[in-house]
Formats: structure tokens, C-alpha cells, sequence
């Protein structure tokens, strides 16, 4: 399995504190968001991992990083030149990602308390045990997953991902923690831009929903966002106590 840490965007919702500096640098308790994400995939033994950001913020977090030598990893480095969606960043990691490899993909402001390695060894299980080209999602049980993708449970299936709802579909978040088979860039290569304009994760997980593909778990611990001034507080204080709690 390979990692990919999705770090583009202009950061709009945490300005000023982005006006120099991309978001996925700020600091969450001393270490900056993208260290936790690279942590995070490290630690489930994920060692080839792919960064990509926006051309303006590319150097900046090169320099930062570097090699990935001071992590125990192999980083590679891919440039979104626009800000196309999330689905748009991810077919960039076509050629980065072989055939017969499955693949971690973390939008780089998630901050969560859960180990990634017992996800990463129950989703190998599972598509090895299968032999299809499914997907997991992980959830997160929220107060308010109004701003986030939500996600529909029947009989303990996925039915239906909702993003941002503005009427109550349930209290699933479906986290920025994805885990796809390289079949995923036939499913992107199909995508229409949504209505912003852009090409929608939501509609790639909706795919493998309608396709009876799309699996899911829940994460045990703590977990949130740092997109906002809100989330960015909250993912401090959480990061400072280490005690459990729930995004809002």
C-alpha cells in the first residue's frame, strides 16, 4: 500500500493565518498538520507516500519536508495546477499508484487520534479475501457532520454519501481517511464537475456505493478537521489533553 496526502487549496477559511504559509504547514501542537498526516501513514508501515499541493506552495512544503529521510519514508512531490476538487487532486497520483497496489489517501488537515494500521490491514484482508476492487471509507459519529460529507447507513451499509446536507441525513461524517484500489482513476476518469465546478469525492464514493463496493469503519477515538479557526483551535486543545472527544 502507498500513501497520498491531498494538501491543495488556498486555505480561505483560516485567513489571515494562511496569507503566507499554506494551512497543511500551520502548527497543531508543535508539529505541523502535514508531519501528523506523514506520522499517521509511518506508523501503519506506509513508507512510499505522495504530497500533493498547488504550484504557489509547492517549494515551501519541499523545503519543509524534504525527502522524507527525517521520517522514515520515500516522499515524491505532484503539483495541482488548479483547484480542480478532491477527486481531480487524486487522479494526479496515477503513475505514482501501480495496478496491483492499493492506496491511503488523507486530505492533510484531518488530525485524529486512531492508529491507521489496523484500517490499512482490514482493508488488504478484505480485498484480498473478495477480489474486487472495493473501497473503504472511514466514519466518525458527530453532534453536527452538516459541513463535512454524511454519510446514509442502512443495515449497517453505506446507501448514500450526502455532502454538506443541508437537512439531517445522520450524524456519519465520512472523515478525510480514504482507502481505494488503482481502479479508482477509471472511476475519476468518468466524473462531470459538479456544480462549483469541480470533481467531487463524494461521487467517486458514491460510485462504489451504488456499485456495492463501498465499505466502511468507524473511528474509536477523537478526530477532526483543522480547516477553520474553530477546527484548528479544537485540533490543538485535542492534540494538548489526548483525552477523546467529537469534531463539531
Amino acid at each position: 500500500m502507498k500513501g497520498i496526502i491531498l494538501a491543495g487549496g488556498n486555505g480561505t477559511r483560516l485567513y489571515p493565518l494562511t496569507k503566507a504559509v499554506n494551512k497543511h504547514l500551520l502548527p497543531v501542537h508543535g508539529r505541523s498538520m502535514l508531519h501528523h498526516c506523514v506520522d499517521k501513514m509511518t506508523e501503519a508501515s506506509i513508507h512510499d507516500i505522495l504530497v500533493i499541493t498547488g504550484g504557489e506552495h509547492l517549494g515551501g512544503i519541499a523545503e519543509f519536508l524534504g525527502s522524507g529521510k527525517e521520517f522514515n519514508c520515500n516522499l515524491t512531490y505532484r503539483v495541482q495546477e488548479k483547484a480542480g476538487g478532491i477527486a481531480e487532486a487524486l487522479d494526479l497520483a496515477k503513475g505514482f499508484i501501480n495496478p496491483h497496489e492499493l492506496m491511503c489517501v488523507l486530505l492533510g488537515d484531518n488530525i485524529f487520534e486512531d492508529s491507521l494500521k489496523p484500517y490499512v490491514k482490514n482493508y488488504i484482508a478484505h480485498v484480498q479475501e473478495k477480489k474486487d476492487p472495493s473501497a473503504m471509507v472511514l466514519l466518525k459519529e458527530i453532534e453536527d457532520p452538516s459541513r463535512f460529507g454524511v454519510a446514509a447507513l442502512c443495515d449497517n451499509k453505506i446507501v448514500q454519501i450526502v455532502e454538506k446536507p443541508q437537512e439531517f441525513i445522520s450524524h456519519h461524517a465520512v472523515t478525510g481517511i480514504y482507502f481505494y484500489p488503482y481502479q479508482v482513476f477509471d472511476i475519476i476518469s468518468t466524473l462531470k464537475p459538479s456544480a462549483r465546478g469541480e470533481l467531487e469525492i463524494t461521487d467517486v464514493n458514491n460510485y462504489y456505493v451504488k456499485q456495492g463496493t463501498l465499505y466502511h469503519d468507524f473511528l474509536n477515538g477523537w478526530w477532526t478537521d483543522a480547516g477553520t479557526h474553530e477546527s484548528f483551535a479544537k485540533a490543538n486543545d485535542l492534540m494538548r489533553m489526548g483525552t477523546p472527544s467529537c469534531a463539531g
